[in-house]
Parts: structure tokens; C-alpha cells; sequence
């Protein structure tokens, strides 16, 4: 083979292991009925169209790893904005109802309201248009809210760790300040992106002093507070059990000050325990993923920048669709491929860890995971 000819691969393109999916012989068409080896069907896509992010907040990307030498995904390696809605528009196809645009940090991604645009066109075999929301942890959001909703997107996410600036300041590592993200979550509210989930990560001893601040800010915001658990997600977050707070503490202690009941989820499939406030203050909710495995009830697929599927957020191994997208296979061909991928599913890896003793690796799952910056939250 000549030099002409030798295709190189960037190593940062060859971070995790992946397989290309058979393409079978017989193609059966997408009925919508997906479910995988548990019974659990496919429901929600979540897409990362970036692996950058201007925070390095230490759960998921720790500055001493993501430093300025680290090796992003070179922009050919990327998906496309058509690439990407080709897949959604297999996945829906599939039952997928729910898209979800993750990071890095999105909102990065040069022109995404054009991607937005294009999800918004596309309908479920009911006829419905696709539920559109996206996860950003802010710092751009004051600028792009409405232009985002304009292009079709419905809800946002924003992650929000602490109130109090200074300690907010030394989570993101950036010196970005909290007054900036609560500017972006006003714009979200005034662009109709609403109701507006807050997304906090307690890791007990760095923040969990911030629950009670950030309960008393939110109520009667219209937002929507969550809680989530320090997760082991990736390598390089030098994750302790110890510095779990469990969920059930996080409701004991907003319990003292603001009576809470429990309310029943929106859908099957939602990861939030739903709690609301008794003086009509609005709700809450806690992510237990780690205290109180939901896996049972997993409908997500993962779709990482560079199109690899993943089936489970604590994964090692992908499956290459950019491959198949790239080497002119039809939308066909392609769909006929996945099924069997969700149907073959059995992940369920925070409920194997739950019946290890503490700070034990379920086994099957020393290969190097994929990391949330990679693969998004």
C-alpha cells in the first residue's frame, strides 16, 4: 500500500474499544418494538457532540488529565449535524421518543441550533414530534437561550453545583462565576425552555454544605432542583464511596426545613425520584444511582461524538456506526444492524456494584470506561 493511500488514525480517535455491527443479509424493517435481553425498550438517545468543555470540574474531567496537551477528537472524526440526524431518524424508527444533546460542553459546538432545526423535523411513526432537550452546564447559555428555542429545542438542563461563588469558582477550576450560570438559567426561563432542571452533584465534603442554599434559591423558580450522587463514571475522577452522599440524606436534611411527599414519576424509564415541596413551592429530585441502582428500568442508548453506541453510561465497549454511515450503507442496512445490538443488551452495572462490598469493580468491568465527558452524562 502506498503513502498515498494509507489511511492514519488518530490515536485520540482510538481511545475505546469498538466494534463494527454486522450488517445481515436479510433486512427486517423497525417496528418500534425494541427490547433488550431484559425487557427494557428503547426510548431516549442521548447524543455528545462534543468531547471539549471550558469547565474541569473534578468528577468529570479533572485538570490534571485534561490539561493542554490532552488529545481531543480531531473535527473530521466527528459526526456531522446530517450524520447525526441520520442516526436519529434510524433510532426513532427503533421506538426512541427522547433526544438528548450532552458534551463535553454542547453549547460549544460551533452552529448547533442548525442541528436542533433538523431534529425538530423528524416524527415519531405516531406522528409526533421528538422531544428535543439538551444538558449545558451554563456558561454560554445567557447568550444562546433563545436562539435555541427558536431552532426547535424544547427544555435544557443546566448543571449547577454550588451558590456560593467561591466554592462554585473551585469546582469548575475555570474561575467561572456562579452569577453568569443563574443569568443563563433567567434566559432559559424568559426563552420558554421551561421547566428548567438544575442538575447538582453532591460529593460530600466539597459541596453538600450548598443542598439547603440551592433548595431555598430554587423553590417557587419554576425550576426543577436535582440531586445526583457522586458517580464512578470513567477512570480519571479518582472516585471514593466515601465522598457519596446518599440521596435518602439529601431528602433527611431538606426534610427538617421544608416538608417534602413524594410524587409518582413523569414516564417509565425516569431516572429522578420525584418529591414535592407540601407549600406548593414547586418539586425536587434525587439521582440515586449509586445508593439505589435504577437499571431496571434503563431505556437510554449513548451516542459518543464520534458515533460510537453505548449501551450503559459505565461502558468499556462501543459499536462503530460512523463506520457504516461512512461506508455507504443505507439507512436500511444500518437500522437492521442496530436492532440486534439493543436486543443482545444486558448491562446493568450499577446493580452489580450495589451487592459488591464497597469500593469493589463489578467484575467484567476493569476494561477502561468510558469517560462523561466522552459519552455525556
Amino acid at each position: 500500500m502506498t503513502d498515498t493511500l494509507r489511511k492514519v488514525i488518530p490515536l485520540a480517535d482510538m481511545r475505546y474499544a469498538s466494534r463494527v455491527p454486522n450488517v445481515p443479509a436479510r433486512l427486517s424493517a423497525p417496528a418500534g418494538l425494541l427490547s433488550d435481553t431484559l425487557g427494557r425498550p428503547l426510548r431516549d438517545l442521548r447524543i455528545s457532540v462534543t468531547d471539549r468543555c471550558n469547565f474541569r470540574c473534578s468528577y468529570c474531567m479533572p485538570s490534571e488529565v485534561f490539561d493542554k496537551d490532552y488529545a481531543y477528537l480531531p473535527q473530521n472524526s466527528l459526526l456531522t449535524f446530517e450524520e447525526i440526524t441520520r442516526l436519529a431518524k434510524i433510532f426513532v424508527a427503533h421506538g426512541v421518543e427522547k433526544v438528548r444533546l450532552t458534551g463535553g460542553e454542547p453549547l460549544l459546538r460551533k452552529n448547533l441550533e442548525v442541528l436542533i432545526g433538523q431534529l425538530a423535523r423528524l416524527q415519531t411513526p405516531a406522528g409526533k414530534p421528538l422531544d428535543i432537550t439538551l444538558t449545558t452546564n451554563g456558561s454560554l447559555l445567557a447568550r444562546k437561550a433563545q436562539q435555541l428555542k427558536d431552532a426547535g429545542l424544547q427544555r435544557v438542563t443546566v448543571s449547577l453545583d454550588a451558590l456560593d461563588d467561591a466554592i462554585f469558582r473551585r469546582m469548575n477550576d475555570v474561575d467561572f462565576p456562579v452569577a453568569d450560570v443563574l443569568a443563563g438559567i433567567d434566559a432559559a426561563h424568559r426563552a420558554g425552555l421551561s421547566p428548567v432542571k438544575v442538575n447538582m452533584v453532591v460529593k460530600r465534603g466539597t459541596n453538600d454544605c450548598q443542598i439547603e442554599p440551592m433548595a431555598r434559591h430554587f423553590r417557587h423558580s419554576g425550576a426543577v432542583l436535582r440531586f445526583i450522587e457522586y458517580m464512578d463514571v470513567g477512570a480519571t475522577n479518582g472516585w471514593r464511596m466515601d465522598e457519596v452522599l446518599p440521596s435518602s440524606q439529601v431528602i433527611e436534611r431538606l426534610q427538617a426545613e421544608f416538608p417534602l411527599a413524594a410524587i409518582d414519576p413523569n414516564c417509565s424509564g425516569e431516572t429522578a425520584e420525584r418529591w414535592r415541596y407540601l407549600d406548593s413551592a414547586g418539586e425536587i429530585g434525587v439521582i440515586s444511582s449509586v445508593t439505589q441502582a435504577f437499571c431496571g428500568q434503563c431505556n437510554r442508548a449513548r451516542l459518543s461524538t464520534e458515533g460510537k453506541l453505548f449501551l450503559c453510561l459505565f461502558a468499556s465497549q462501543g459499536h462503530d456506526l460512523r463506520a457504516l454511515l461512512r461506508g455507504n450503507y443505507a439507512d436500511e442496512q444500518i437500522a437492521a444492524a442496530v436492532g440486534p445490538i439493543w436486543q443482545a443488551r444486558s448491562d446493568r452495572y450499577s446493580q452489580v456494584r450495589a451487592a459488591l462490598p464497597i469500593d469493589a469493580s463489578p467484575a467484567g468491568n476493569n476494561a477502561k470506561r468510558v469517560e462523561m465527558s466522552y459519552i455525556g452524562g
